[in-house]
Formats: structure tokens, C-alpha cells, sequence
């Protein structure tokens, strides 16, 4: 579920756009130069767009960045992106697309009349601003980025404006149609996704979109694209105006006319958007003259590590040597992929390596060919294409495809439904980088002679039955005239894996696929292989090592350090470390912290590590000394850890240090003036810390509070409640970048807890990080998005909630539509289930013997409208476990 801000008042956004000037506001106040924000409401065309303008530094002109949103997002989604990037010298303007956030008009899907129109206007608004560089009158040096739908806007826009001069597009498209109709074969999973998210945004207040569109369901979209998807989705296949339209609408249709500098990052992990389109994008830009660097990050649209920090540096650095023209900056390899290693024994995250090339070797680079065994074999596309195989499945898996190349995976093919070609297993590892590549003959008994088919090549094990498929991927195709047989030449998902040495490659041709449209008239398909399986292997790739052996490097130090050790005297430091760059965007990071009791030998907090994101609600759970408030304290510089370090976005901390100023608490419980107002005592509170009044974003704070009229009542009228949230309210006073609250539900009944609830939620909502510590394990499972479990002092585990809760036997069914009693009763007999049950979101599923790929063949079978398959398991159930039974 997407939060979405309050809507200013209208009144508000007409007054800004008629006074021209927005309302500005202090963000930051570290050591960095302020951040200052204006929002406003550009009136385009009878459209309101919804923008926001950050600067940062002294009056100087300076190059500015245009950053989109992605689909069913608004600008809210880049704010700290935004920031940052204006920290790094840059003029930023975001803006919510038409038909999401806060801007009115209609979902064209990037059409160039309208969206890529609006880009145009805001690079003239730019244009005209006394701190954005300009080339000449009326051109300002601008960059455009945005991930997904905003990434497609920064290829438009250099291809229809050509005063563009970088872009950085990431896990977007090229072609849509080729996206959403691959190779004839319409994508209906993920196309019913995009078209539920226009609805529900239609369905958010605003009163855009066409009566037409909105009676067929189709939100905020346009009539065009509404008539579109209805005419598509009824029918099961792609028409020649469909693909006419969305490609339109493409980057591919202006590639000539894209020129500019282009970093291109794609996910491996996405059966949305996959490799094969930004390879287009990056053939064409390179042969029209562009300087053009590739990366292919982890994770996308499937989920998986989408390595944001990593990736917003380069994007910062690589305006900076084309907008800044700083030569000096280093932009990067021109291509990089990022390979899994391990997993972390911490979070239960994989970890990432990177390959690197001097140049981009595309999807076809040197390869080696595999013969595959297997006669001619038949197979059948069963009456209303059901069951469906199962690859890929939006939402399902949580990033799961990022861990194919450990060997962890989830598909599934049902016997007599699809033909398998095997290879002899591998007597050395093998390494394949792009798209391997076959051919076969395939014949149907269809009444047109057409087949549908969903290729894939599986990495089999030793054993011969545990297979994993590749990122979740596969390449659907449909071959016309194939009633007397047709040969056809299948490109395969562009993937980077390992096969390694005693497994096999596997070709695998399946009828039907859950994502995908399959002809729902049975028929029979006949597919013999023509030649063996090609693979590239881009042996260019030059891949970082993992790290030494600690002896390898530790040794020759030991000296230096026993040296050192007789230079120091026996006072502690007083300066601080310096500042780490790498960490600047990081709310928190805490290493090796330990603290003792005082005059004693036990440890209160020992060796403890762990790491917070921005937007992150993070619970820190334990028992009853745990060492939960001694670890805030230390983050707060009120203690000084014995060992360790914590650094806030990079500093260290100390009591005192200026960081300190970007992060608000409530730990000791707060102490009001009963006789003063709620207004006056933080009033009170915020001129005690001599900061500017203007900094002190009051009406912000209570509003994520929503303390209401009872701001103005003295304090002694307020119940326990009034005055935590009140105490909330104090702690965001400055909108701290990270907020740290401990035991906040301490004391308020059933309704206050839900509504301290919200205010977290609202709060990192807005791009900011929470901490919370709290006995209420039902609280914690609903407000945090991620944990830290400790016990007697030392960490136990950390990582999502869903991870942490999802070692359980009961599982959560999420569905697209009710289902009747009977049905329910049929998934509760099912083999290998205890017992199911209606919840919240859909069904609790309790395994009892069964596997969860079993389950969802079962529950294909049975036509359960089903859109994810996950663990459910209460957190009080995972903490019990985790820490052995003590109490919370």
C-alpha cells in the first residue's frame, strides 16, 4: 500500500500559482549547506502539476536535474534523492505526473502531447531561474533521471527536447509494446497491475480521468489507453493498434534523436522491463555518437536489492562530469553487472559483487554452444489455458529471483504441459552473461496453426530434479503458421549466471505461464530442437574478488599497530573521526558497539552491528534488559560506548556532535508546562535550542501529529494520548531526517495506539527513517518495516519483518477478488494442509506436510484468483523463537 500526503488546501495552490513563488522551507541543517524546498502548482495547459524545487549553497548559478517518479508514485518517492543531489551542487526539480499525487489530468503513459509536453514547460520554468546555469537564452543545462515511468520521461525528453544535455534512465523501458507484448504474446499479469494502480489513484479523490474510462475501470487513464487494455484484455492478444500506440509512446520511437550522454541501469531481477531494452537502448544511443555506460544492478521490478545508494552516487557523478563538466570525475566502468556471493549471515540479505568491462559487450558476445538430447516431443496447451506454468509472478517472492544464482528459486510446470531438452552436466563452471539462444521446430493442432509458447533455461543440479530458473525469467513467443511445422530461432532472457561445474543446462518449452495470455482453445504442440543451445559468456567481464583472509593483510599491521599502540598516551581521543562520504546518505549506521555496567564485567551491549535506511520504520526489540535504551542513549551522545562507532549519515557521533541536530528522540518521556498551551510549550522547547524560528517546521510536525484544535488547550487538559502525541510533535520539531522513539504507546488505549501507529507510518512516509523500541509485538509487526532483535546485549537477528516472521507453516494468500465459502473449504482438504482460514489481505493457509510450490499448483488448479504466496507467522510467535521464550 502507497501512503499518500494530506492534499494542500486548494485555496493554498491557487494563491502560489497566482503569486508565483512557492512556500520554502529549511530540510537539513547539518555541517552540509541547507536544503531549501519550494513547492508549487504549475498550471500546464489546464493541468495542475504538482512540483517541488530544491537548491542548496551559496547564489551561484548551477546545472539542474529534472527527477521523475515511477509508476503509481509521485514526487514524495525522490525527496531524498532530490535533496541529496542538491547537496551535490545541483537545482532539482521534482514533479507528480499527470493523474498521480497531487497533479490533476490524465494517465497518458508518457504520451509526447501531454507528459513528455509538461517535461518541456518545466525545463522552460527552469529555464527562467536566476541559480540554474544556462548554455544560452532559454537553455539551461539540465540533466533528467527517474526510475521506471520517470525513466522513460528522461529518454523522451532528450529525444523531444534538445536542450536535454545527460540523462540517467533506470529500470525502464525502450519499446513499450515489446514490454507488454513480447514477441505477440500479451504480458496480462503485469498489465493488470499498471491499469489497478491507475484505478486506485483515480479512485484517491481527484475527479480526473473520462467518464468512459472511469465505467470500464480504467481510472485516470486516457480513453485511448482505457480502450486499449480492455479491447487486449478481452481478447488475450496484442492488434496491430495497440503496439501502434504504445510505441508511440517509446523512447524507440525518437532514438535517432537521443544523443546525450546516457547511464542506463536495468535489474536482472525484472520480468517487467528486462535486460533486452535497455540492450536496445544502449545499441542505439552508442551508434548515435553518445558516450553510454550500463549497469545492471540486482534487484527491479521483481523486488531484490535495487542498490539504491550505490546507484545515486554514479548518477550524481555522472552529472557531474557532463553537467558540471568536471573532467576529473570518475563516471565509472562503461559497463557493470552485479553478481551475488553469499548471503549475510546478519540480515539473511545476498551479498553483491561487481563485474566490470572497459566497454559493453551486449547480449551476443563470444559463446559456446551446448548439444541438447531429447527426441521430438509433444505436449498440450489445456482448455482455458489453466493450470499455468508459473515464473515469474509479481509481488511473489519478495526479490527471490536475486538469490537464482544460490540455488533458491520458485517455478513450476505441470507434467504433460511442456517439452525438456537436456544438456550433459558441465564438467567446469560456466559463466553466461546475455542472451543464450536456440533452435527448434515447433507444430500445432491448433484450428489457426498458431502456438504460444514460454521458453526457459533451467540451471539443474546433480541430482537431476533441483532446478532453479534463472532471475524467474522467460521468454514468451508465438508462432504463426506452424500447422505443418515451423522452424523459429528463440532468444532466451537476457540473464548473468553461473552454472557450475557437475550441473546442467535444461531448454524447457511450456504452454502456459501466470503472467501471460495463453489461447484458452486446447491444442497439441510438437517441438523437436534444430541445433544446439548457444550461451555468451562475455569473458571481458573482469569480476572484484572477494575479501582477504584477515592474516593476509593483518600481520604486516600488527607491527605498525604495536608501534602505535607505545606513541599513545592513556587519554581518550578527543577529536572526532572524520566524516564518511560513503555513508552521507545513510541514517544510521552502528559498528561493533559495546558498553559495559559500570564497575562491572558484564556487558549491557556487546559487539552490536547493524544498518538503517532511509523510509526504514525500524522496531529494535529485546526482553527486559536486552539493552535496547542503552543502545538510543549511545545514539544519542548521552552515553559514550566503550567500544564501537555510530555514525549518523556519516558522522561520527559524540555528545555534542552538529548531526545530532538532524535526529529528534523521545526516549526519557517528555516534561510539558501543565499551564501553557501545546503550541507554547514548543514554542518554548524549540527557542531553548537557538535555532531559527523558520527552521522549526511546527505546522509540519502537528500535522503528522494530528494534534488538531487541542493545540491551543493548556497541557492539563490533555489525556495520555494527547500528550505522547504532543511529545511526537516536539521530538519532529525540525523534521529530523531520523526520529528515534522509545516505548511511544507506552500508557494509551486500543484507538491512541492505532493513531500513534499512523504517525510513524506518516512520518517515514515522507522519505525520513523511524526507530522504535517496544514491548507491543502486534504494534511493531504492523508499523515496522524492518527489525533489530536483541538479547542480553548482542544482536540476535535483523532484517525485514517479513523475513524475520516468515519461518513459520502458515501462509499468507493474498487474492484479486473474494472468494466463496465452498472454495475456502476445498483449499482447507487440500494434501499436505492443515487448514485455511479467511484474514485480512485474503487467506491463512497452514501447511501441514505440504510445500508452499505444491500450494500454489493447487491452488492454480483450482482457479484461486491469487497474486502473492508468502510466510505468515505472528512476530510474537518469531520473537518467542528467537530468543528463547524470554519475555518481551
Amino acid at each position: 500500500m502507497r501512503l499518500r500526503l494530506p492534499r494542500w488546501a486548494a485555496v493554498t495552490a491557487v494563491l502560489a500559482v497566482l503569486a508565483g513563488a512557492g512556500t520554502w522551507t529549511a530540510v537539513a541543517s547539518d555541517e552540509p549547506p541547507p536544503v531549501h524546498r519550494a513547492d508549487k502548482a504549475l498550471d500546464i495547459d489546464g493541468v495542475r502539476l504538482d512540483t517541488s524545487y530544491f537548491t542548496s549553497g551559496g547564489d551561484g548559478r548551477r546545472p539542474a536535474v529534472l527527477l521523475g517518479h515511477g509508476f503509481g508514485g509521485s514526487k514524495n518517492d525522490v525527496r531524498a534523492q532530490a535533496e541529496q543531489l542538491a547537496r551535490d551542487g545541483y537545482a532539482v526539480l521534482t514533479w507528480s505526473a499527470r493523474g498521480f499525487g497531487d497533479s490533476t489530468g490524465e494517465i497518458g503513459l508518457n504520451d509526447p502531447d501531454h507528459e513528455v509536453a509538461d517535461v518541456r514547460e518545466l525545463i522552460d520554468w527552469l529555464a527562467d531561474r536566476p541559480e540554474v546555469l544556462l548554455d544560452k537564452a532559454g537553455d539551461p543545462r539540465v540533466g533528467v533521471t527517474g526510475a521506471s515511468y520517470g525513466g522513460a520521461i528522461s529518454l523522451l525528453a532528450a529525444g523531444h527536447d534538445p536542450r536535454v544535455d545527460a540523462i540517467a534512465p533506470q529500470i525502464t523501458y525502450w519499446n513499450l509494446a515489446d514490454a507488454l507484448f513480447p514477441n505477440g504474446v500479451f504480458k496480462k499479469l503485469w498489465v493488470g497491475i499498471f491499469f489497478s494502480a491507475g484505478d486506485q489513484r483515480g479512485a484517491a479523490g481527484n475527479a480526473a480521468g473520462s467518464a468512459d474510462a472511469k465505467a470500464a475501470g480504467c481510472g485516470r487513464f486516457t480513453a485511448d489507453l482505457c480502450s486499449l487494455y480492455q479491447r487486449v484484455a478481452v481478447g488475450g492478444k496484442p492488434d496491430a493498434a495497440a503496439r501502434a500506440l504504445l510505441e508511440a509512446r517509446s523512447p524507440s520511437a525518437v532514438g535517432a534523436d537521443i544523443k546525450v550522454p546516457a547511464l542506463i541501469v536495468q535489474g536482472q531481477s525484472d520480468s517487467l522491463f528486462t535486460l533486452a531494452q535497455s540492450d536496445a537502448m544502449a545499441r542505439t544511443l552508442t551508434a548515435n555518437g553518445a558516450p553510454v555506460a550500463v549497469d545492471w544492478i540486482a534487484g527491479g521490478h521483481d523486488g531484490g536489492d535495487r542498490e539504491t545508494e550505490r546507484v545515486e552516487r554514479r548518477i550524481s557523478t555522472w552529472f557531474d562530469r557532463w553537467l558540471k563538466r568536471d573532467t576529473s570525475a570518475d563516471t565509472g566502468p562503461a559497463f557493470r553487472v552485479s553478481r551475488t556471493g553469499g548471503v549475510d549471515s546478519t540480515d539473511g540479505q545476498a551479498t553483491l559483487r561487481a563485474a566490470t568491462a572497459d566497454r559493453y559487450p551486449g547480449l551476443t558476445a563470444t559463446t559456446e554452444t551446448f548439444a541438447l538430447a531429447g527426441p521430438p516431443q509433444t505436449f498440450a496447451n489445456p482448455a482455458g489455458a489453466a493450470p499455468p506454468a508459473i515464473s515469474a509472478v509479481p509481488g511473489l517472492g519478495g526479490g527471490l529471483s536475486g538469490l537464482s544464482s544460490l540455488g533458491v528459486g520458485l517455478s513450476l510446470d505441470f507434467p504433460g504441459q511442456y517439452a525438456r531438452f537436456d544438456a550433459k552436466p558441465q564438467t567446469g563452471a560456466v559463466r553466461i552473461t546475455g542472451t543464450p539462444t536456440v533452435r527448434v521446430k515447433v507444430t500445432s493442432t491448433a484450428a489457426d496453426g498458431s502456438a504460444v509458447l514460454f521458453a526457459k533455461v533451467y540451471d539443474v543440479g546433480p541430482d537431476g530434479r533441483q532446478q532453479v530458473l534463472p532471475s524467474q525469467l522467460v521468454t514468451p513467443v508465438r508462432v504463426e503458421d506452424a500447422k505443418a511445422g515451423r522452424s523459429v530461432t528463440l532468444t532466451l532472457p537476457a540473464i548473468d549466471h553461473e552454472v557450475e561445474a557437475g550441473h546442467r543446462l535444461r531448454l524447457v518449452l511450456a504452454a502456459t505461464d501466470l503472467g501471460y495470455a495463453s489461447p484458452t482453445v486446447p491444442a497439441g504442440y510438437t517441438v523437436a530442437v534444430e541445433g544446439p543451445l548457444t550461451v555468451p559468456t562475455a569473458p571481458g567481464l573482469d569480476t572484484q574478488a572477494a575479501a582477504l583472509p584477515w592474516w593476509v593483510w593483518g600481520l604486516p599491521l600488527l607491527g605498525l599497530a604495536v608501534a602505535a599502540a607505545l606513541l599513545l598516551t592513556a587519554r581518550r581521543r578527543t577529536t572526532a573521526p572524520a566524516p564518511d562520504p560513503e555513508l552521507t546518505s545513510v541514517p544510521l549506521q552502528i559498528t561493533g558497539l559495546s558498553k559495559k555496567y559500570a564497575g562491572g564485567d558484564r556487558y549491557s551491549v556487546k559487539d552490536l552491528s547493524f544498518r538503517v535506511e532511509q523510509g526504514q520504520v525500524l522496531g529494535l526489540l529485546g526482553p527486559n534488559g536486552a539493552g535496547k535504551t542503552t543502545t538510543l542513549r549511545m545514539l544519542m551522545g548521552l552515553i559514550r560506548p566503550d567500544e564501537g562507532e555510530i555514525r549518523v549519515f556519516g558522522q561520527a557521533i559524540r555528545p555534542g556532535a552538529p548531526v545530532l541536530s538532524r535526529v529528534g528522540s523521545f526516549v526519557e518521556g517528555a516534561g510539558f508546562l501543565p499551564h501553557l498551551s501545546g503550541r507554547e510549550n514548543l514554542d518554548l522547547y524549540w527557542k531553548a535550542t537557538g535555532r531559527p524560528a523558520e527552521d522549526a517546521h511546527v505546522d509540519d510536525a502537528l500535522r503528522i501529529a494530528n494534534l488538531g484544535s487541542a493545540l491551543e488547550r493548556a497541557v492539563r487538559t490533555y489525556s495520555q494520548g494527547m500528550r505522547q502525541r504532543l511529545a511526537i510533535a516536539q521530538a519532529m520539531l525540525g523534521l529530523p531526517d531520523l526520529l528515534i522513539l522509545d516505548e511511544p504507546t507506552n500508557g494509551l488505549d486500543p484507538p491512541q495506539i492505532r493513531e500513534m501507529r499512523e504517525v510513524m507510518i506518516r512520518y517515514a512516509a515522507e522519505g525520513r527513517t523511524v526507530i522504535v523500541s517496544s514491548h507491543l509485538l502486534a504494534e511493531v509487526e504492523q508499523s515496522c518495516t524492518h527489525l533489530v532483535v536483541m538479547d542480553r546485549g548482542q544482536l540476535v537477528q535483523a532484517g525485514p519483518v517479513a523475513e524475520i516472521t516468515g519461518s513459520g507453516d502458515t501462509l499468507l494468500v493474498t487474492l484479486a477478488g473474494d472468494v466463496d465459502d465452498p472454495l475456502v473449504e476445498k483449499i482447507g482438504a487440500l494434501p499436505g494442509v492443515g487448514s485455511a482460514a479467511r484474514a485480512d489481505g485474503g487467506l491463512l493457509v497452514r501447511l501441514d506436510g505440504g510445500d508452499a510450490t505444491a500450494l500454489i499448483g493447487d491452488l492454480v488448479r483450482l482457479d484461486v484468483p491469487l497474486t502473492g504466496v508468502g510466510p505468515h507467522r505472528r512476530l510474537e510467535d518469531a520473537f518467542l523463537t528467537l530468543i528463547g521464550g524470554g519475555a518481551a
